[in-house]
């Protein structure tokens, strides 16, 4: 089975699938062949994606536990693999700044709504002798200098969860792992909302490079999801154009 047809006769769970990162993940698993369950909050941005590819289309917040419910649904009793990609910032609001709206939000959307994904996807996954999850981190997840509080200790535990589930269900054929992207090229809202938090962070910024385009990401998260990747569990996979290594 050569790269291009790596994931045929399996269903994966793409979330944030209507743009950037997640779109990108959809489109790539779907061109190797698989069936893939598309989530997004947004569904004209759905809409759009299910006219390129089939999709399993499922549009609601989900930190909605009912959502949740309904994308584990789509997956039709079998799911080989999940890619836990929808996030959103939090306007480099620092410590003292961030609200307590914004920090629930955050860890809503970020950490959340993630392990109620895994927590569903996991039985269905043993019971068909394994399957592999993604997490989206960041370089915010593995150092304190690229984003406000929330986000910041939001893709820090994405980082911890990643590597629980890797230790606990690592015997049972669960691979998990994570991508630490540094910017890319998406539709994230990114507006900064604290001058305090944008000038402390702005000076180590110089070392971000260029952002990199979503396909780069989508390139990491497939081979993570595929069984090229069999022998890599509980490893956070640094996607930043080497910025991890200054």
């Amino acid at each position: 089975m050569g790269t291009n047809d790596r994931f045929t006769g399996k269903t994966v769970i793409v979330t944030g699938a209507g743009s950037g990162i997640g779109r990108a993940t959809a489109l790539r698993l779907a061109a190797e062949g698989a069936a893939v369950v598309a989530a997004d909050v947004n569904q004209e941005s759905l809409d759009k994606l299910g006219a390129e590819i089939e999709i399993r289309a499922v549009a609601g917040d989900l930190t909605s536990a009912a959502v949740i419910d309904q994308v584990v649904a789509a997956a039709g009793g079998r799911i080989d693999g999940l890619a836990n990609v929808a996030g959103i910032m939090d306007g480099f609001l620092p410590a003292g700044e961030v609200d307590d709206a914004t920090w629930d939000r955050v860890f809503g959307v970020n950490l959340t709504a993630p392990l109620r994904l895994i927590r569903a996807a996991l039985p269905v996954m043993t019971a068909s002798g394994g399957g592999s999850i993604v997490n989206v981190s960041s370089e915010a997840g593995i150092r304190g200098s690229a984003a406000g509080a929330a986000y910041t200790a939001s893709k820090h535990a994405v980082v911890g969860l990643t590597r629980h589930v890797a230790v606990v269900y690592g015997k049972d054929g669960i691979r998990s792992n994570a991508v630490a992207p540094g910017g890319v090229a998406t539709n994230i809202e990114a507006t900064p909302k604290s001058q305090l938090g944008i000038e402390r962070l702005q000076p180590y910024f110089v070392n971000a490079g260029q952002p990199a385009q979503p396909e780069q990401l989508a390139a990491a998260i497939t081979w993570l999801l595929s069984d090229d990747a069999s022998n890599t569990n509980g490893v956070v996979l640094a996607s930043d154009g080497g910025w991890n290594a200054v």
